[in-house]
């Protein structure tokens, strides 16, 4: 059996190793323990062009100018 042999070896381990095979030891049933997370149905596909005629075009003359917003950040 696999059991004594592990609590051999544990017991020749030092306290702070031992804490350490308990927090795996832990991860490990946790792991396997829960529920699988269902994962998410796959998304729509976005269409190609969908957003035709959202933008006005053409642009104003102060596009490229620096927000009044932002001028403490200059």
């Amino acid at each position: 059996m696999i059991k004594p042999t592990i609590l051999e070896k544990l017991e020749k381990l030092p306290e702070a190793l031992q804490t350490e095979v308990l927090h795996y030891i832990e991860f490990l049933l946790e792991k396997h323990t829960t529920p699988p997370i269902q994962k998410e149905t796959p998304k729509k596909r976005r269409l190609a062009g969908s957003m035709k005629g959202t933008f006005v075009l053409p642009l104003p003359d102060n596009f490229d100018e620096p927000l009044e917003e932002f001028e403490d950040y200059m």
